[in-house]
């Protein structure tokens, strides 16, 4: 009979074991369990703790609910400017609903992808590429929004969203280079037109101020050859008057000659002899005009009218007679 009743204590407490063991669930501090028995949801959500299920009949679900980290994938599209761009993003989200975690979506963190996703190309069509570069806080708001909306319904809250990267064509890359380039220097002639005017403006203000003290220029002359003789090197520096030079040359331009008369050549002697006929000559009857050095050659001009003079020219050089003219005197 003993025997009998402690058999049965020891089977009693294997199968006690056995249901606890079964039973026993423990749920950890970032987790929250969520209790479907039979298919239905059964009670509130179960704390971080040890809890207790039906076997069998009950199942516990936990949720993390810790804020996961999400790489959004490199999505490609085109600017509302017409750029190709290719941009990826990061999402940061936590559950903040346990039940509607597990029971209004199948898997939220392939529905926070998906949408992160659409979400992120939609905001590449709807954005120019300076946004892009320069003013991501605002499409990170955008984008935020775009993803807080359907996921408030699944039991999550987006924390934020980061635009990451955005990779440009190589033509892309090099137009904004010379772009920039092109910007800086206009900014640094204007800059530098900017210094040349400040420095003209002093110069003409110690121009007058030199010119009421004479002494004042000799000094800043002085000055600047002391400031060259400072340096080790073999230059020599001879002050020289300006108003020494200009007295000089307009001596020298008062006594010398035209330079018109000293610059032509010399003219070759000609002897010109008008000789005035008797009579007119006859328009049939041409003129002859021998020229030094040719003599077996003859020039005859028909001239329109009359001829009531001839003209002989000798050169240099030439015949040291003068030939008669032909025709009747």
């Amino acid at each position: 009979m003993v025997e009998e009743l402690i058999a049965a204590g020891v089977a009693t407490g294997a199968a006690g074991l056995v249901y606890l063991s079964a039973a026993a669930r423990v749920v950890k501090q970032y987790e929250r369990g969520v209790v479907l028995r039979l298919g239905r949801l059964t009670g509130g959500v179960r704390p971080p703790g040890f809890t207790m299920i039906v076997p069998i009949v009950d199942r516990l679900h936990k949720v993390n609910m810790q804020i996961v980290t999400m790489p959004v994938p490199a999505q490609e599209g085109i600017t509302r400017d017409n750029v190709t761009v290719r941009v990826d993003a990061v999402v940061y989200f936590k559950v903040v609903n346990a039940p509607d975690a597990i029971i209004q979506v199948e898997d939220y963190r392939f529905a926070v992808s998906q949408m992160a996703q659409t979400s992120l190309r939609s905001i590449i069509g709807k954005s120019d590429l300076d946004d892009l570069l320069s003013n991501r806080e605002k499409l990170n708001q955008g984008l935020e929004l775009m993803i807080d909306s359907p996921a408030i319904g699944w039991g999550v809250q987006i924390d934020r969203v980061e635009i990451k990267d955005v990779s440009l064509p190589e033509t892309m890359k090099r137009s904004m280079a010379r772009q920039a380039e092109a910007d800086r220097e206009r900014r640094a002639r204007v800059i530098n037109a900017d210094a040349e005017l400040q420095a003209s403006k002093k110069l003409a203000q110690a121009a007058g101020v030199m010119s009421e003290q004479p002494a004042a220029l000799q000094l800043r002359l002085l000055q600047t050859v002391v400031a060259v003789a400072a340096e080790k090197n073999s230059t020599l520096v001879l002050p020289f008057p300006v108003e020494l030079l200009r007295f000089l040359e307009r001596a020298q331009g008062g006594q010398a000659p035209p330079a018109a008369e000293q610059s032509a050549p010399p003219r070759a002697k000609e002897h010109v002899q008008l000789d005035e006929p008797d009579e007119p000559v006859p328009l049939d009857e041409p003129v002859q005009l021998q020229e030094p050095g040719l003599l077996d050659e003859t020039v005859q001009l028909q001239e329109p009218g009359l001829l009531d003079e001839t003209v002989q020219l000798h050169e240099p050089g030439g015949l040291d007679e003068l030939d008669e003219p032909k025709g009747d005197e």
